[in-house]
């Protein structure tokens, strides 16, 4: 049975939003993927072909929009699946040697969940937070910012202790008018638009 065999008042409260033509339903594709997504941890393949009928498109067309976005895994994920920043300004910052860290700790690869159904890990690409890298998110829930190798482990340590650290930032980060992230303290870190100059009146 399908995964919307028995829900169809949900498909269509989700089809509702969307205009009734052809392009509303493909519309709908991306809900239809979190209920999914939320439901079982990941996307199968026979999740895929059910949603590509829902909306009148391809398996191979929902793989290739899911591809874009890291919140998508097409396996299933650990109770703590952890995602690790590995674009420039986190690289710079440590997340290479924290990456590293973690595969050693886990004993896990992408793509693998560690014994007991405890931990997966992920690279991602940017996740927002470049003024407290380096950054690991935890499922679709918040990050943890500046995490250092001591600080790594000490978060291992409580989610082997079956305890869900207090997130650093919930998602989505908060960033203020002035373009500055704000951290759980509430202290703005990074540069804001007030720190840009005018190439036509700096000369550049």
């Amino acid at each position: 049975m399908g995964h919307f065999d028995d829900r169809q008042p949900l498909v269509a409260d989700i089809f509702a939003r969307y205009p009734d033509t052809p392009q509303g339903k493909r519309s709908a594709l991306m809900p239809l993927l979190r209920e999914v997504q939320n439901a079982h941890g990941y996307v199968s393949d026979g999740h895929m072909a059910e949603i590509a009928g829902l909306i009148g498109s391809t398996a191979t067309e929902v793989r290739s929009v899911m591809s874009f976005y890291s919140t998508y895994s097409t396996v299933p994920t650990g109770q703590y699946h952890l995602q690790v920043c590995s674009t420039l300004m986190c690289a710079q910052a440590g997340s290479d040697e924290l990456w590293d860290e973690l595969v050693s700790q886990l004993d896990v690869q992408p793509g693998e969940v560690s014994a007991g159904g405890l931990f997966s890990v992920q690279k991602v690409e940017c996740l927002g937070s470049c003024g407290t890298a380096p950054v690991i998110q935890l499922n679709d829930a918040g990050y943890y910012e500046n995490v250092t190798r001591r600080k790594c482990l000490e978060l291992l340590a409580l989610m082997r202790a079956g305890v869900a650290p207090a997130f650093d930032a919930p998602v989505p980060v908060t960033v203020d008018a002035d373009g500055r992230q704000h951290v759980a303290s509430g202290a703005a870190v990074g540069a804001g638009v007030q720190s840009l100059h005018s190439l036509a009146e700096g000369g550049a």
